[in-house]
């Protein structure tokens, strides 16, 4: 085992590199794949791109982190202001809820979760056999 691909590739445009120990494969879509020499542009810009993305969503995150225990305060002032028994208050009670799961999860809220909480929120109508809501 050599310890790199030797499976052939789209040719870089730049370096025009093909397998080998130096070069760096990159996938670029299935099942194509790219080969790089340690200074090609292409490459080089390629990893620019990826620590620059990286970061922006480093920053988001820390943005977000710092922005929804606020905007949660706020929504939870708003809510408590309507008046109880309004045709909102599913919808309002649902969203604060929602937005209270998302702030404790370290990631996204799982899609389970939503169900649980809409599920409680706004539940199904049970079938009336004999029709006497009718």
């Amino acid at each position: 085992m050599d310890g790199f691909a030797k499976t052939e590739g789209e040719l870089c445009p730049d370096c025009q590199a093909g397998p080998g120990p130096e070069n760096t494969c990159v996938g670029v879509g299935l099942p194509i794949q790219m080969w790089h020499t340690p200074d090609c542009p292409t490459w080089t810009i390629m990893q620019i791109n990826i620590e620059a993305g990286a970061r922006r969503i480093k920053e988001q995150e820390a943005w977000a982190r710092g922005v929804l225990p606020v905007a949660h305060e706020r929504l939870k002032q708003a809510a408590a202001s309507l008046p109880p028994g309004t045709a909102a208050q599913p919808f309002v009670d649902a969203l604060t809820e929602l937005v209270q799961a998302q702030a404790d999860a370290n990631d996204l809220v799982v899609l389970h979760k939503w169900a649980e909480i809409l599920e409680r929120h706004f539940p199904p109508e049970l079938p009336d056999p004999d029709h006497t809501a009718d």
